[in-house]
This record gives structure tokens, sequence and C-alpha cells, in this order.
């Protein structure tokens, strides 16, 4: 890990990441691991300088935040990640402060890209998702954006409450 400022609150450093009990650290590890190689994977991150884990739901989402060298004088060097049984994604942390928020960022781009799928269109200007933009695809985004909105949002939100 490096000496830099984390310029967020409510995450730790990835090596110290735990779940629930033993199955949720072990699924947690992995969908840290599949975060990694997933911003590891653009052109336009060198390398990954540091990682810390937010808080997640094995198997279901987890939000990461990197510090990258970035390839792209225009690109950001810290990035939250979400990824799980959802479209991974990575956002900018502009006023996503803390891991609630970034989700809450996540499921309002998703959201958005959703509205647009149902009717069958996309934009480059929504946030890209690895699947069709077909009306099916967005049903079944929108019902798992719902149960993380409605089942752990607010779980993220008191953790870091917790914490505070």
């Amino acid at each position: 890990m490096d000496n830099s400022i984390i310029p967020v609150n409510g995450v730790i450093p990835i090596n110290q990441l735990f779940g629930e009990d033993e199955e949720d650290t072990r699924l947690l590890q992995a969908m840290a691991h599949y975060a990694h190689d997933y911003i590891q994977n653009f052109a336009w991150c060198k390398s990954v300088k540091s990682s810390y884990f937010g808080d997640g739901v094995g198997s279901v989402v987890a939000v990461f935040l990197f510090r990258i060298e970035p390839g792209q004088p225009d690109v950001d060097e810290w990035l939250w990640v979400v990824v799980g049984d959802i479209p991974p994604a990575y956002l900018v942390i502009d006023d996503n402060l803390s891991p609630s928020l970034a989700l809450q960022s996540y499921i309002d781009e998703m959201s958005n890209w959703v509205r647009l799928a149902k009717s069958g269109k996309s934009t480059s200007k929504a946030i890209p998702v690895n699947k069709p933009a077909t009306k099916e695809n967005a049903l079944l985004l929108e019902a798992r954006l719902k149960a993380i909105e409605e089942m752990i949002l607010a779980r993220f939100r008191n953790a870091e409450a917790l914490r505070a």
C-alpha cells in the first residue's frame, strides 16, 4: 500500500477485508480479485497502486476503491469499482465520498441505463453495461437494483454510521 491520503471515508485496505462469516469473506475476496482485474484491464490503467474495500455482500454486490496509475492525463487516479451479480462498473469519486454514496451513484447510473434499454435505446452518455440494451435485460437489472437499494444500501449506510 502507499502512504497517500485516501480521499474518501469508510474504506479499509484490501488485505483487511472481512465479511459476516468465513464464506462471505471468501466470496468478497473473490469479488476483490474480479474488481482488480476489471479495472486493470482498461487501457487507460497502467497499474493499480493500492486497493481498498468499502462494503459488500458476498456474490451480490461489493464496492472497492482503487488508486491507479493513469495511462492518460484525463483519467482520475482514484476510482470506485462496483461488482457482483450486476454489471461491473467504475465510478469517479466526485461527490461519492463513501461506499454507500458510490453504491447509490451506481444505482442511479444503472437506473438511467434501464430507462433507456426498456425502450430499446442506448447512448454513449449512459454508463456502459456488458449486456445488450434490451427490455428483458433492463427488467432483470431493474429488479436487482431495486433489491440492492431496498436491502443492502441501508446496511452500507448503517455500517458507515457505526464507524464514524
